[in-house]
C-alpha cells in the first residue's frame, strides 16, 4: 500500500463516487421541489485508509468557528465518529426538546437520497448522521458562557468520518433547495474533500511560566453546606437522593488557549475505555471522559449502564482490588446504585418486551475512578428512536435525583451555577433512528484562556459533606491535571 501522506489526496472521490454523488444531488434537488420544506438531504458514503484518524483530520481541518464533534470509544474496537460543518441544525428547547428534535431528523431522513445499499457490517454512525447533544435541564444553558449550546441540539454535518476497526467510511453531506443547482453542490463538497488534512493529533504543550490558576466557583465550604442542606432534605423523607455538582475554573497565563486538539489527544490516551467525547460550537468547545453510556440503540434492541457509587484507584494493585471490593460492600453506595437502576428499568419497560438488569452490580475500573455498574438490556416493542429513547432515560438518578420531582428545583438552588451540557446527553443517530448517547460526565468547557470544570456526586441519607467534596476532587483529576499543564 502506497504511503499514507498529504502529498497524496487522501480524500479525493474516485469516478464511481463522483457518479454516485452527483446523482443523489440530482434526485434531492428533485425532492426538495416537491417537499413542503423545499429541501431534500443527499449523502455519499465511500470507504477511507484504514490508517486514517477520524479525530485528527477534524481537528486539523476545522475551519475558523466552524461546529465540530467528536465521540471516541478506543478500547470498543477503536469505535470512533468525528465530524466537520452544518448543513442543517435541529434545535428544540423546554419540556418536548426531545421528541421535536427526533421529528425534525425523521422527516429529513424520510427524504433523503443517499446509498441504499446493505450496512451491515459497516462501523455505527457511517451514512448519514445527526450529532450533538442535549443541555442538562430543557431550559438548560442559558448562561454567556453557554452561548451556542442549545437545550437540545442537534447538526447533519457536512463531513462525516466514522471508524470500528480498520474500517473507516467518510460521508458527505448537502442540503438541496429548490433553487440549488448539481455543480454548484458538488464543486463546493469536492473542494472541501481537498481542504481535508492528514496528520496526528497535536501534541499538548505545557506552559513553560506555568502560570495556571485553579479555583472554584463557589468556596468549598459552600459544597459542603450544600451537601448537608441536602442530606437533612432525604432524612426528612422528601427524597431518597440528589446529585450535586462543582464548577471548578482553569484560567492559563497569559491568555493563552486551551488546546482542545491537544487535551483530546491526552483524555483517549490516558481513557481509552470512556467516551471521549467533544462538541465545539464557535469559539467554545465542550469535552469530556465519560464513563457512562445513556442509551444504545440498534433495531429494536436498547442497552444501557446503571453506574453510581464511586472509589479511588491505587497504584498498588492489592490495595486498589482493596477498594473496589470495599466499593461492592458498600451498603451507602450499593444503595445508590439500586436507585439508579430501578429507575433505568422502569423507564424503559414503558416501551419493551422484556427488560433484564444484572443480579449484582460489577466493579469498573477507569484511570483514575472505579464506580459500581449494572448493565441493562431491553427488548423494544416499536423502533422508539434513539434520540426519544435517551429524553426518556434523562436524567438519570445517576445524574439528577429520585424522586426527580422533588430533586429537579433543588439542584440549581443548592449548586449555584448552570449546568448547561454538564450531565446531558451527548451522541448521534442515524437514518434508521439508531443511534448512542452517553451522559456528559468528567467534562469542561473550554472557550480561550478558561476552561470550566465539572464533577458531581450523588447525596444519600448517609452522605457526609467532606467525603462527597473529597469524592468531586477524585473526579475532577480527569482533567484538571491535563488542563493545568
Amino acid at each position: 500500500m502506497p504511503a499514507l501522506t498529504a502529498a497524496r489526496p487522501p480524500f479525493a472521490l474516485a469516478r464511481a463516487d463522483q457518479a454516485r454523488l452527483r446523482g443523489h444531488l440530482e434526485e434531492a434537488i428533485r425532492r426538495a421541489r416537491s417537499t413542503r420544506s423545499g429541501t431534500a438531504l443527499a449523502a455519499v458514503t465511500v470507504t477511507l485508509d484504514q490508517r486514517t484518524d477520524p479525530t485528527a483530520v477534524v481537528v486539523a481541518s476545522r475551519r475558523a468557528g466552524e461546529p465540530w464533534f467528536v465521540l471516541e470509544q478506543p478500547d470498543r474496537e477503536r469505535s470512533a465518529l468525528a465530524t466537520l460543518g452544518c448543513v442543517v441544525e435541529l434545535d428544540a428547547r423546554g419540556p418536548d426538546r426531545f421528541a421535536e428534535v427526533a421529528a425534525a431528523w425523521r422527516r429529513l431522513a424520510c427524504d433523503a437520497c443517499c446509498d441504499t445499499d446493505d450496512d451491515r457490517g459497516r462501523p455505527r454512525g457511517s451514512g448519514p448522521v445527526a450529532v450533538g447533544g442535549f443541555a442538562f435541564a430543557h431550559e438548560g444553558g442559558q448562561a454567556p458562557h453557554w452561548s451556542g449550546f442549545a437545550p437540545a441540539s442537534l447538526h447533519v454535518p457536512e463531513v462525516a468520518l466514522a471508524r470500528r476497526g480498520e474500517d473507516v467510511r467518510m460521508t458527505l453531506h448537502a442540503l438541496a433547495r429548490r433553487g440549488s443547482t448539481v455543480d454548484g453542490m458538488f464543486d463546493a463538497l469536492e473542494a472541501r474533500c481537498h481542504e481535508l488534512r492528514l496528520t496526528g493529533l497535536p501534541l499538548l504543550d505545557p506552559d513553560p511560566a506555568g502560570r495556571v490558576r485553579v479555583a472554584s466557583t463557589m468556596p468549598p465550604e459552600h459544597y459542603e453546606a450544600a451537601v448537608a442542606r441536602a442530606v437533612e432534605k432525604i432524612r426528612a423523607g422528601a427524597l431518597e437522593k440528589v446529585v450535586l455538582a462543582r464548577e471548578v475554573q482553569v484560567h492559563t497565563g497569559r491568555g493563552r488557549a486551551h488546546d482542545a486538539g491537544g487535551v483530546l489527544g491526552v483524555l483517549r490516551e490516558a481513557f481509552p475505555s470512556c467516551y471521549v467525547l467533544a462538541v465545539g460550537r464557535g469559539d467554545a468547545t465542550f469535552l469530556a471522559a465519560s464513563p457512562e453510556l445513556l442509551v444504545r440503540r440498534d433495531g429494536l434492541r436498547a442497552g444501557t449502564l446503571a453506574l453510581a457509587g464511586s472509589a479511588r484507584r491505587s497504584a498498588d494493585p492489592a490495595v486498589d482490588d482493596h477498594l473496589g471490593e470495599q466499593l461492592l460492600r458498600s451498603e451507602k453506595d450499593r444503595s445508590e446504585q439500586a436507585i439508579v437502576t430501578r429507575r433505568i428499568t422502569r423507564a424503559l419497560e414503558r416501551v419493551a418486551l422484556w427488560v433484564t438488569a444484572a443480579d449484582e452490580p460489577q466493579v469498573i475500573k477507569m484511570a483514575n475512578i472505579q464506580h459500581l455498574a449494572t448493565p441493562i438490556r431491553a427488548q423494544l416493542a416499536e423502533r422508539v428512536p434513539a434520540v426519544e429513547l435517551a429524553g426518556r432515560l434523562h436524567p438519570t438518578p445517576a445524574v439528577g435525583g429520585e424522586p426527580w420531582a422533588v430533586a429537579s428545583p433543588l439542584i440549581p438552588s443548592l449548586e449555584g451555577f448552570d449546568r448547561g451540557w454538564y450531565a446531558g446527553p451527548v451522541g448521534w443517530t442515524d437514518l434508521n433512528e439508531d443511534g448512542e448517547f452517553c451522559v456528559a460526565l468528567r467534562c469542561a468547557l473550554l472557550d480561550g484562556s478558561l476552561a470550566r470544570c465539572y464533577a458531581g456526586v450523588g447525596v444519600v441519607r448517609d452522605s457526609d459533606p467532606a467525603a462527597e467534596l473529597a469524592e468531586t476532587e477524585v473526579k475532577l483529576q480527569a482533567l484538571l491535571p491535563v488542563l493545568a499543564l
